[in-house]
C-alpha cells in the first residue's frame, strides 16, 4: 500500500510508518508491559519497511499493527495497539483492514493475547497451539555451555540454514542484524562441526529477553541457555516465549528457575506451516514470529 487510507467515518488515515516513527510504537509497547528488546525497531523494521502501519487522527498517531512479509509466501502479523484513550471506537479494526492487504495472499501468522483470539478467529485465523512467557531470575551455572560458541559472522549462512528448518521462511538479512545488533549475544552449539543449535539473548525493558532458542535436543538448548545467560548479575531477569508443545523447554525453564507468567496463542490464516517444531524451545519474538 503505497498511499495512505482515510476511513471518512473517524477520521483515520493509515499508512506505512518510517523506522524512526515506529520508535513511538515501541514507547506505546513498553506502557503495555510487553517488555520490547531495547533494539528491535532497528532489527525489525528493515525486513519489510512498507509492512509497519500508524494510523493518525488530525496527524496524531493513535494506531499500530505491522503485517510483515517474509518473501512471496508467508507473513507475520504483529504491534497491533491503539493508544488507551482511543480504544472503544474501531480504529484498530480500521488500522487493520487497511493494513491486512498489503500480506496479498500469503500465509499470515500471529501470537495472540487471550483477549484477542475471538477477535482474530472472526478475521479467519485458527488456533494452532499456545506459547507460553516463562520468566525470572534464572539459576545459573555462571559459565558456558558445552560445545557452545560465539556466534561469528563467518557462521551466518550455516545458522540461517539451520533457521529455515525452524521457522516458515528464509530470513537471512534479519538473522544477520539480529545475531550481531549491539547489545545481542548469541551462540551457536556445535558437533563435530555441524550446528545443534542456535540462540540469542538481547536486553529489554525490563532485563533480557531470549529468543531465538532452537536446538535439536534439551541439552543443546540447555547448554545454550548456560552460555546466553552466563554473563547475567544475581538479580538480573530473563524471559523468554516457548511453545506449549515443546513439553522440554517448559522442563528447562522450570529447572533454570523461570516461571510461567503469561499466554499467548499461535494463528494462522490456513494450515499451519511444516517446520521442526520440536527443536524450537524459544520462539524470536511475539511481534515478528
Amino acid at each position: 500500500m503505497n498511499n495512505p487510507l482515510t476511513q471518512q467515518a473517524t477520521g483515520l488515515t493509515v499508512a506505512p510508518a518510517s523506522l524512526e516513527e515506529w520508535n513511538l510504537v515501541a514507547e506505546w509497547c513498553v506502557g503495555e508491559g510487553w517488555n520490547p528488546g531495547t533494539g528491535d525497531v532497528a532489527a525489525f523494521h528493515p525486513t519489510d519497511p512498507g509492512g509497519f502501519f500508524l494510523g493518525r487522527i488530525d496527524g496524531r498517531p493513535v494506531s499500530a499493527v505491522s503485517v510483515v512479509n517474509y518473501g512471496d509466501r508467508y507473513a507475520f502479523l504483529g504491534f497491533y495497539l491503539v493508544v488507551p484513550e482511543e480504544r472503544g471506537r474501531g480504529l484498530g479494526l480500521a488500522t487493520w483492514r487497511a493494513a491486512f492487504p498489503h500480506a496479498g495472499d500469503r500465509l499470515v501468522g500471529l501470537d495472540a493475547v487471550p483477549a484477542q483470539e475471538a477477535t482474530y478467529r472472526r478475521s479467519g485465523f485458527v488456533s494452532v497451539h499456545g506459547t507460553v512467557r516463562w520468566a525470572g531470575r534464572p539459576r545459573r551455572t555462571g559459565r558456558p555451555g558445552p560445545g557452545t560458541v560465539p556466534v561469528t559472522g563467518e557462521q551466518l549462512a550455516a545458522i540461517a540454514a539451520y533457521d529455515r528448518h525452524c521457522f516458515p521462511a528464509d530470513r537471512p538479512a534479519f538473522l544477520g542484524r539480529w545475531l550481531t545488533a549491539p547489545g545481542h549475544r548469541a551462540f551457536v552449539r556445535l558437533d563435530e562441526g555441524r550446528i545443534t543449535g542456535y540462540g540469542a539473548i538481547r536486553p529489554s525493558q525490563d532485563g533480557h529477553r531470549i529468543g531465538p532458542l532452537f536446538a535439536d535436543t534439551r541439552a543443546d538448548a540447555e547448554a545454550l541457555f548456560d552460555s546466553l545467560t552466563a554473563h547475567l548479575g544475581d538479580e538480573e531477569e530473563v524471559a523468554v516465549d516457548m511453545p506449549e508443545p515443546q513439553t522440554a523447554a517448559a522442563a528447562l525453564a522450570e529447572e533454570r528457575g523461570l516461571v510461567a507468567q503469561f499466554p499467548t496463542t499461535r494463528m494462522y490464516t490456513g494450515p499451519a506451516p511444516e517446520v521442526r517444531a520440536e527443536r524450537v524451545f524459544g520462539v524470536t519474538s511475539l511481534e515478528l514470529g
